[in-house]
């Protein structure tokens, strides 16, 4: 019976010891220092370095502006609305390290920082010193995002838009699990090259005024797991096996104190 006494504390202690916790489990545990949260910021996507743009000038007379556009190439994309017939797509401008491009007859513009509306107007002030009424269509190419943690499908995400909710962004990953914390969701911005957060409440209704509802280019969202998940997560799986070896250990036992 004293060996009884003595195999249950040591099952209890095996589980235990087997289980992980919090620490293991959870992604970016560091509280935010205050100063790094971010505050209320334009609704319109700001662009930044490594950002690709599409920019289309044009006019009532096609030939004054044929030089302010960047030549064909050959791989016409159907579903763009900027694409030439005949499989031939406009090229694209890549926002240099210093926020830079470098545009025909304009030269080098910069024009990270802005946002659709401040570039096309810039654009449209330079052009129309050259050509009359001109019309710019500007458009993001590699609007990018990632979300972590609870959610049905992870990922990094690129879409052909400029404006995306965070609701519209997590139902692109499926919705959150039912493991997922709804009211701790973290967003990490870059913001003139430091890392700013911010949390969102998905329960409240106040989410639509939170500063980050709309995403901007490279965000990344963290669904934290709840306690249920972290306890599942962190079982071992070994210890069914265990706890049944244990018990045929016990059932030996018991039988040979009973014999003797």
């Amino acid at each position: 019976m004293k060996t009884l006494n003595l195999l249950v504390p040591f099952l209890v202690i095996v589980m235990l010891t087997s289980c992980g916790s919090k620490k293991n489990l959870v992604y970016f545990q560091d509280e935010p220092l205050q100063e790094s949260v971010l505050v209320s910021e334009p609704k319109e996507l700001i662009y930044k370095p490594d950002d690709i743009l599409t920019i289309n000038v044009s006019a009532l007379d096609p030939q004054t502006v044929a030089p302010f556009n960047l030549t064909l190439i050959p791989g016409g994309n159907a579903n763009d609305p900027l694409a030439a017939q005949g499989g031939l797509q406009q090229q694209t401008y890549l926002i240099d390290y210093e926020g830079n491009i470098e545009f025909p007859v304009l030269g080098t513009l910069k024009i990270a920082g802005l946002t659709r509306t401040e570039l096309t107007d810039m654009l449209t002030e330079k052009i129309s010193e050259y050509v009359n009424n001109p019309i710019i269509n500007v458009r993001l190419s590699n609007f990018t995002f990632t979300i972590l943690g609870e959610v049905q499908n992870p990922g990094t995400f690129t879409i052909p838009d400029e404006r995306i909710t965070i609701l519209e962004a997590l139902g692109l990953a499926d919705d959150l699990t039912i493991f997922g914390k709804r009211k701790n969701i973290l967003l990490i911005r870059e913001v003139d090259g430091k890392k700013k957060y911010s949390k969102v409440d998905l329960t409240s209704v106040n989410v639509v005024n939170s500063p980050v509802y709309y995403l901007q280019q490279n965000d990344v969202i963290y669904v934290e797991p709840n306690k249920a998940r972290i306890r599942s997560s962190t079982y071992n799986q070994n210890n069914a096996v265990l706890i049944s070896a244990v018990g045929t250990l016990t059932t030996i036992l018991a039988i040979f104190i009973v014999q003797n």
